[in-house]
This record gives C-alpha cells, sequence and structure tokens, in this order.
C-alpha cells in the first residue's frame, strides 16, 4: 500500500463531516509534548468535517429501541422478541416496514429490520469518502468497532440499492480485482453483507491511498438496504478483524499510517452539531486541560482499554475496573450491568423496561445526574442532559412523558462495556496507532 502527498505538510480540509488507581500507566500531555507535535514521518495531517445525514430522523419515538437493539446486533448479542415486536410497530407507524425495494432473504424476518433504521436515527453526521480514478464522492459511515471498508457497488443488485450513492467499478481507471478474495459480515439480527474485493485509490480529506482494499457488496439484507443515506462505512479499529478472506486487509488509517505526520487520529465528535475526525495531528485548541493516555490492548482488534470506575454526580467514586472499547459505531454508551443500575437508582422513576423499551426509561420531567466515568487518572463527565437519549411515547422530548436513557446494560456474557457515542461526544478522543493508547482529556460543551 502507498500513500502520496502533494506537500510535506498538508493540512487539507475536507467535508465529512482522581481517587482510584489505574491499570495501567497514564502518561499526560505535559510529559509528552514532543509526541504530540508533528513528527517527521510521512509529514501529513488532514481534518474531516462531518455534514449532516439528510435523512436522520431526530429526536423521534423509538430511537431508544433501535438504537440498543442495533448496537446488541452489532456484537452478535440476542434482542428480545418483545422488543423486536414494539420496533415493528413504529416501523409499520413509520411507513418504513415491509417495503418491497429490497428482495433479499431477510425481507420477511421481523429481526431483519432490527438495523434497518436506526442509521436514520443516529447516525446524525456522516463522512464523504472519495474512491477511484476519477474520484466517485461516497458518504460513509467511521466507525472504530470495526475493520472494514465496505460499499455499495455496481456489483451490489438492483433490488438491494434504495437510494445509497454506488461505486462505479467499471468507471474507475484504477480498480484492480484482489483475485480470491470474499468478505461477508454478518449481525446478530440477521442482517448481513458480503461481496468481493477491490484494490483502488482512497481519498479522504486530502491523504490518498493507493491500493486500499475497497470491498464491494454483492449481497446486501435489508437492514442495510433500507439505509438510504448510508453508502457504506469505514472501519478505523485493527485489520485484526478485518473480514476478508483468506488474506485480512489493512485498514486505511493502518495504510495511511507511515505517511502521517503522527501516527494517530482524533476524535471530537459534538451533540447535536457536526464534530471532526482530525488524522496525523492533535489539534490543542480542541480541548482543554491534559490529554492522559492509557494503554490499549489491541487483541481482540478493538480500541480496548481498562476503565476503572465511576461516580454519579457528587456521590463517592466507586471502584469498579471493566474492559471496555471506543467505539464511534456504537450510539449508546453500554455498561456492566450492576453500574447501570446504580446510576439509574439515583434518578427518580427510573425503571429497566427491557422487554418493551430496550433498558432503562424515566419520566422525561426527571433531572439526570451527572456520570463521571473514571479511567486512569482522567474523570470523564457525561452531563445529565447528554443522557436524555430519546422520547419513548411521543416524537419530541416536549410532547413525551418517557423517555430512553443513554446509558444502558452491556448484553448479558459479552466480556466488554461499549463506550458509544454518548460517552465520546462528552470527550476530546485520542486514537494513537504508534503507541497503541487510547487519549482523553476534556473540552468545551
Amino acid at each position: 500500500m502507498k500513500a502520496r502527498s502533494t506537500a510535506a505538510a498538508v493540512a487539507a480540509y475536507a467535508l465529512c463531516c482522581r481517587d482510584l488507581v489505574s491499570a495501567g500507566p497514564i502518561q499526560k500531555r505535559g510529559a509528552l509534548d514532543q509526541m504530540l507535535e508533528i513528527t517527521t514521518l510521512g509529514g501529513m495531517t488532514f481534518k474531516i468535517h462531518q455534514v449532516p445525514n439528510k435523512k436522520y430522523y431526530g429526536q423521534r419515538k423509538g430511537r431508544g429501541a433501535m438504537a440498543i437493539a442495533r448496537a446488541y446486533s452489532k456484537y452478535g448479542a440476542s434482542v428480545s422478541d418483545d422488543l423486536l415486536a414494539t420496533i415493528e410497530e413504529i416501523l409499520e407507524e413509520l411507513g418504513l416496514l415491509g417495503n418491497t425495494g429490497a428482495g433479499n432473504n431477510t425481507t420477511d424476518d421481523p429481526q431483519g429490520e432490527v438495523a434497518a433504521t436506526p442509521q436514520m436515527f443516529d447516525t446524525e453526521y456522516l463522512c464523504p469518502v472519495e474512491i477511484g480514478t476519477p474520484p466517485q464522492t461516497l458518504n460513509l459511515d467511521f466507525d472504530t468497532g470495526s475493520s472494514d471498508l465496505w460499499v455499495f457497488s455496481s456489483e451490489t443488485p438492483a433490488n438491494e440499492v434504495m437510494g445509497q450513492t454506488a461505486w462505479d467499478i467499471s468507471q474507475s481507471s484504477t480498480a484492480m480485482l484482489l483475485m480470491g478474495s470474499t468478505w461477508s459480515i454478518s449481525y446478530g439480527d440477521g442482517s448481513s453483507s458480503s461481496g468481493d474485493v477491490y484494490l483502488d485509490t482512497v481519498s479522504i480529506g486530502g491523504v490518498t491511498v493507493e491500493n486500499q482494499a475497497v470491498e464491494s457488496a454483492r449481497n446486501v439484507s435489508l437492514s442495510f438496504t433500507q439505509r438510504p443515506d448510508t453508502d457504506g462505512l469505514v472501519g478505523l479499529a485493527f485489520g485484526s478483524i478485518n473480514t476478508v478472506q483468506p488474506n485480512p486487509q489493512k485498514t486505511f488509517f493502518e495504510n495511511a499510517l507511515p505517511n502521517l505526520a503522527s501516527p494517530l487520529f482524533t476524535a471530537n465528535l459534538k451533540k447535536a452539531e457536526p464534530g471532526n475526525y482530525n488524522f496525523g495531528f492533535i489539534d490543542q485548541s480542541e480541548f482543554t486541560g491534559q490529554i492522559e493516555f492509557v494503554p490499549v490492548n489491541t487483541s481482540s482488534g478493538f480500541w480496548e482499554f481498562t476503565a476503572d470506575g465511576y461516580q454519579v454526580a457528587n456521590s463517592a467514586a466507586v471502584s469498579a475496573p471493566h474492559q471496555a472499547i471506543a467505539d464511534t459505531g456504537t450510539t449508546l454508551l453500554l455498561l456492566p450491568q450492576e453500574i447501570t443500575d446504580a446510576y439509574y437508582s439515583q434518578v427518580q422513576g427510573a425503571v429497566n423496561d427491557v422487554q418493551r423499551s430496550g433498558g432503562y426509561i424515566f419520566p422525561c420531567s426527571a433531572t439526570l445526574p451527572d456520570y463521571t466515568a473514571i479511567i486512569g487518572s482522567h474523570q470523564a463527565v457525561i452531563p445529565g442532559d447528554f443522557i436524555n437519549f430519546a422520547p419513548v411515547d411521543g416524537d419530541t422530548f416536549e410532547t413525551a412523558t418517557t423517555c430512553f436513557g443513554g446509558i444502558q446494560a452491556a448484553p448479558a456474557g459479552f466480556p466488554l462495556a461499549i463506550y458509544g457515542d454518548v460517552f465520546l461526544k462528552a470527550q476530546f478522543v485520542v486514537f494513537h496507532g504508534g503507541n497503541q493508547q487510547l487519549g482523553l482529556a476534556n473540552k468545551p460543551l
């Protein structure tokens, strides 16, 4: 793989948009000034601004149930029949159920609908990515919880495409079939996507990687077909969990790594407005205080780290070590059951309605306490208003009486907590591929 640039140091802008002991060594920004400066690698830096997803449904009834169903499905956990029935009712109410535009094998399976609309409710912002020569622009979702770059393409059957922009392979002079290679992704809800693999030129934010593996969809289930806003996905976890067979392929970040000014990217996601990703540099105007780093365990293929405990509002800090992953592709913050229970014990009227609503619900009039995740010596505060995730019985917070929480329990038996966007939007996060570390800092909210 090779990346190229037009200058030695490029800042390319493209629309895309305290009380507990650490389980590992913590490094602060003051001790790492040299690392945070632009170093002499490939010299490239770029900033990617998110752009609005025009198909985003917003804070509407059912968003919470769909978000938890999608998160569980992503990691292979089961979703209750009662919750599936609730989702089906909501989809039918919205006129999104039973669309005959996709003639694949999940059309009649209600479980195949679980992932169909969360993208409309969850992913408010996407990122444009250029593929091929001449470049074709597709809107893709950046996902640190997976490692495949896959897209709708000219190989995707016409009845499985419903408004997505498909990559036209024949129109790219640099596309080359990777003979004998296939890929396949499947989720716990029965949704899936699969196809063959090409090598082509991919550009994100002005940085170009040649011979990047692009996974072309020859088959997608209804759950993906009914997400017309998203043309595919850019996985930013580690290549060890890439699904290409017989030889897993490197991610875009891994291929671009040697050519970046610093071997890292940052996520500055925001609540109710576009955020940005920076590759190759750390913008010190985007955070306050110090960045504190914790080790990443890459053996699972995820950005896995140790969270040491928590604090609810101004109560005493509680030691509760658990393994977690930072996942920009999951909307909710999914914590161990006992921590989730402890949080909602401080919310008046909260009820764990797993069967029908998918998790904890509470009166919309309730005042939610802040939640502090203690990770090493860093205290990551999530304001209570970030945790009021979605209305349950109305299309707006103003008309609803019951609301769904952005903190929920991780799937039973799943060994990792999932720190998704509810957490990430409250933090400035550094994904350091060179040192295999995760950096966290506070930022203006």
